[in-house]
């Protein structure tokens, strides 16, 4: 049976409860500060005014991304691949999802809010000392953030040494893409991108 009414769903899931119904907050407190200053990673999505989806992973030294005060961070928009994806839809909606991850932490903070593309000076000068500072930064005015509890990463064991597949018996990014888009050149190595991409770190 497929589920078509927030009703129907309510019947088989039923409601949260206690500290899941009740932790979300609107201003970052000193734990969401915390995790955002520690954070080296995060998965940001955005829609366009069509509502066709996306998600982006960004990343850089714990703490890239900037907190302003306890309703606004900053976002550097880090040298990338020029199909701006995720501001071309900011641009659109003006609205975003973050999740912040940090390696070894199983729990995630979960950030809503407003976004805007900014190039105003007093934001990319937060990023002067980065190896390529970004043209432009992503301004997040935060309506509603969380923390994300532990379930998916304990099921998934995303951390665990153990859980870490050999690299050597998963195709390189080169052999995939040149399956995915045909073409006469031979893939890249995983080397010789590792060294491509480095130039843009």
């Amino acid at each position: 049976m497929q589920i078509k009414t927030t009703s129907e769903l309510r019947k088989l899931y039923g409601f949260p409860k206690g500290r899941a119904k009740d932790k979300d907050l609107f201003n970052l407190d000193k734990h969401a500060i915390h995790f955002i200053n520690t954070s080296p990673f995060l998965v940001m999505s955005t829609s366009n005014k069509e509502g066709k989806l996306d998600a982006s992973p960004r990343g850089g030294t714990p703490g890239f991304v900037k907190v302003i005060n306890e309703t606004e961070i900053v976002i550097p928009d880090s040298k990338g691949n020029n199909r701006l994806d995720s501001i071309v839809n900011i641009l659109e909606t003006g609205t975003v999802g973050l999740l912040f991850l940090i390696p070894g932490i199983d729990e995630t903070l979960r950030v809503n809010g407003q976004a805007s593309i900014s190039t105003d000076a007093e934001y990319l000068e937060l990023f002067t000392s980065e190896n390529h500072p970004p043209k432009a930064c992503i301004v997040v005015a935060i309506e509603t953030l969380f923390l994300h509890c532990a379930k998916a990463f304990m099921r998934s064991k995303l951390w665990d040494e153990k859980a870490k597949i050999d690299r050597n018996t998963f195709p390189t990014m080169g052999h995939m893409l040149k399956d995915q888009l045909g073409g006469l050149e031979a893939p890249e190595s995983r080397e010789d991108m590792i060294k491509r991409y480095e130039k843009d770190l």
